[in-house]
């Protein structure tokens, strides 16, 4: 499954943060980065991982839009993010003489 670096981050800091977050809470994070429109960004890769079920979220859905108020893992999502954290840890190589 491919993964932006922005939808990998999200997934991260729902795993350290253990529970429910606010979608407000991860839009913030991201403002003053010199990106423009930072909230519909962060809102559609939100909605991204919604459909590939990696989050379940609470939120208000009309015909035409998503209102997300909060985010949390589901159990597929914590999987794939231990699977991501431990790619980052490089195992040194080991020469035996």
């Amino acid at each position: 499954m491919r993964l932006s670096v922005l939808q990998k981050q999200i997934l991260s800091e729902c795993y350290f943060a253990s529970g429910k977050i606010l979608s407000e809470e991860i839009v913030k994070s991201y403002r003053g980065r010199g990106m423009r429109n930072v909230r519909g960004i962060v809102i559609k890769s939100l909605e991204r991982l919604i459909k590939k079920e990696l989050l379940s979220a609470v939120a208000k859905k009309t015909s035409q839009k998503l209102f997300i108020k909060e985010i949390k893992l589901t159990k597929l999502g914590r999987e794939l993010v231990r699977k991501i954290l431990k790619q980052k840890q490089k195992k040194l190589p080991l020469k035996m003489r």
